[in-house]
């Protein structure tokens, strides 16, 4: 039987997915990914029959449609997720673990499937999402130091980094390859000290941070702040980290990124307020394409003609 690991190309998902195949070695499955913004993925395979796909941190309310198609063609599916996940299928061929609880991830609850079998990389992925909490009170049970710590949330944080992109070639490394070089190590520590994958993504991260920390607010209010990047590659690479950034920075207001997309429309990043949250993806489902969880949400392609209208319902969405 032929099997598939798809998964989103975040810290996430690859983090999640090392876990499982650390656990449970499937060397010749196929690897399906893309960008983090790269949701749809079982479109990628939509005609497969009679395999074994396991699914990981993407939407199944994005992939509704051929989630059931894969269902009726015979496929056993393993589907792990954190995101709004709207109907699940009812198919003795679909094991799901939908948990849109806003801390937690896709890796957290890989780690909960595994009894923390690899914890480690569970609280990297957990890092990755922006979970700083969630991630600190896991690492509880392995003592660990807060220079280690410190080296795991890095990890996170870079992997998540590369993610980022309109396109792979906006990003230093396909996260296929990324995670086929992440799956060589069986600790996080031990990637630490030895990959050259990671001193790459650290020097790449400082610089395009340095150039979105020059980014001022557009718009500014009670509800939170709004911040637009220009239409480049190091702009989109920084996008989901630099939301990240802004929320730890004051948490108790909701933040947005634009970025031009090359057809004139946006690209958007939101993240509710850390205090509470809440209330991203509500914001983002109300748009064309938009979509995504709770504390942190986004919309592909919003036609710039709606420019004003999010920024409107933006500040409606995070006043109340």
């Amino acid at each position: 039987m032929a099997s598939y690991d798809v998964f989103n190309g975040d810290a996430d998902g690859i983090c999640a997915l090392h876990q499982l195949r650390l656990h449970d070695p499937q060397p010749d499955a196929r690897l399906i990914t893309g960008v983090k913004r790269d949701i749809r993925l079982l479109d990628k395979i939509k005609h497969v029959e009679n395999s074994s796909i396991t699914v990981l941190d993407i939407s199944m309310d994005s992939n509704h449609g051929p989630l059931c198609t894969l269902l009726e063609h015979g496929n056993s599916i393993l589907y792990i997720d954190h995101h709004f996940s709207g109907d699940v299928p009812k198919s003795p061929a679909l094991q799901a673990h939908i948990d849109p609880a806003p801390q937690t991830c896709t890796s957290l609850i890989v780690d909960k499937i595994l009894g923390g079998a690899y914890r480690e990389w569970a609280i990297v992925g957990a890092f990755g999402d922006n979970l700083d909490e969630a991630a600190e009170q896991s690492a509880l049970s392995l003592k660990l130091s807060r220079k280690e710590l410190h080296r795991l949330r890095e990890i996170g944080i870079l992997l998540n980094y590369n993610g980022y992109g309109a396109t792979v070639e906006d990003l230093f490394f396909p996260p296929e390859d990324l995670f086929t070089h992440v799956h060589q190590w069986n600790t996080p520590f031990d990637f630490y000290d030895s990959s050259p994958v990671l001193q790459t993504l650290r020097q790449g991260y400082t610089t395009d941070m340095e150039k979105a920390g020059e980014a001022i607010p557009i718009q500014q209010d009670v509800a939170g702040r709004i911040f637009e990047l220009p239409d480049e590659s190091w702009a989109r690479r920084a996008a989901g980290v630099f939301s990240n950034a802004l929320a730890r920075e004051k948490p108790e207001l909701a933040h947005a990124l634009l970025i031009a997309n090359a057809d004139g429309s946006l690209r958007i990043s939101v993240r509710a307020p850390l205090d509470t949250r809440q209330g991203a993806d509500e914001l983002c489902r109300k748009f064309p394409t938009g979509g995504g969880r709770a504390a942190a949400a986004g919309i592909n392609q919003l036609p710039s003609a709606l420019k004003k209208e999010f920024m409107a319902a933006f500040s409606r969405q995070f006043s109340t």
